[in-house]
């Protein structure tokens, strides 16, 4: 049974999503503000997180940074902000996908089961040793690690899979819509502009090998060297 996390001021936000979980055969639990929810994720481990980002004592940005210290657990993040400027922030800091309020329960829910269907798909793929360079890019399959230059980048656990995926399907015209089935795991759900803010996140990281990711224009993106 998944256990989740519903991080929210909100008593009833969170007793409607906590509702709908058990009866998808969930495990819910419930945390009222960002504190309450870093010192849960300390004493327990869940499956996934949802977490709002406007709350008393310690924002929802800053609860995750907390929790990324000492737990890589999936995250949404739930806000009525829904400018493009939070939602790159909360992409950078490594959250999984972030819903806007007024939202779906049964939206969240489709995203929550397509995020944990993902990671269950990607610990059942077999690890390779396999180290794949170009030029001044390496990347550790096995270790999830990727060099720029021998420095290694930083790359949010997203970032790090839209890579290996690109890089897996070298030289393949990849649409957005296909990044997003296969990387983020659903498509309906899902939104052009994550696909192209997480883009632009990761060639930044890369440096000048971001020449290796070429847009197509109108259609999506390539891997190519």
């Amino acid at each position: 049974m998944y256990k989740v996390l519903i991080v929210d001021d909100e008593a009833k936000i969170r007793e409607v999503i906590a509702e709908y979980a058990e009866f998808e055969g969930f495990e819910p639990d419930q945390a009222a503000d960002g504190m309450e929810a870093v010192a849960k994720c300390k004493q327990n481990d869940y499956d996934i997180v949802l977490m709002d980002v406007m709350m008393p004592k310690l924002d929802g940005f800053s609860a995750v940074k907390e929790i990324r210290k000492v737990k890589d657990v999936p995250v949404i993040m739930l806000s009525a902000r829904g400018e493009e400027y939070d939602k790159l922030f909360g992409f950078e800091i490594g959250a999984d996908d972030y819903v806007v309020k007024p939202f779906s329960p049964k939206e969240v829910m489709a995203r929550i089961n397509a995020i944990l269907k993902r990671n269950c798909n990607s610990k059942n793929q077999k690890n390779t040793n396999q180290s794949l360079k170009f030029d001044g890019l390496e990347i550790d399959m096995l270790g999830r690690n990727v060099y720029v230059d021998g420095q290694k980048a930083e790359l949010t656990p997203k970032e790090y899979e839209l890579l290996f995926y690109m890089v897996n399907n070298k030289g393949i015209a990849l649409s957005r819509e296909k990044l997003l089935s296969d990387v983020w795991g659903y498509d309906f759900y899902g939104d052009d502009r994550t696909v192209d803010t997480h883009i632009k996140m990761l060639r930044s990281n890369l440096k000048d090998y971001r020449k290796f990711i070429i847009t197509l224009r109108g259609m999506g993106y390539k891997f190519e060297t």
